[in-house]
């Protein structure tokens, strides 16, 4: 029998590191762009997610993209996958 793997696509954001006070995680906060499902005004919504960067190479500031992965910690589920170019 042999192991199915699948072919899932993980989300990937784009945002800006807010802190790196941590050992290996930076905060990120992310802004989305959205329409109200019901009454169709445009908004925009931040949060913030905690992402894993093991060397902490990125600093506050940064514009980065991360990517979803295996939950790391209790409230960590993200990995910093690069920096954005400007």
């Amino acid at each position: 029998m042999e192991k199915q793997t699948s072919n899932t696509t993980r989300k990937q954001l784009s945002g800006t590191v807010v802190s790196d006070k941590m050992m290996k995680t930076v905060t990120v906060l992310v802004n989305r762009f959205v329409k109200h499902p019901k009454y169709g005004k445009f908004m925009n919504i931040s949060k913030k997610y905690k992402a894993h960067d093991e060397e902490g190479t990125y600093k506050m500031g940064d514009k980065v993209t991360i990517e979803e992965c295996r939950p790391i910690s209790k409230d960590k589920s993200f990995k910093v996958i690069g920096k954005q170019s400007a």
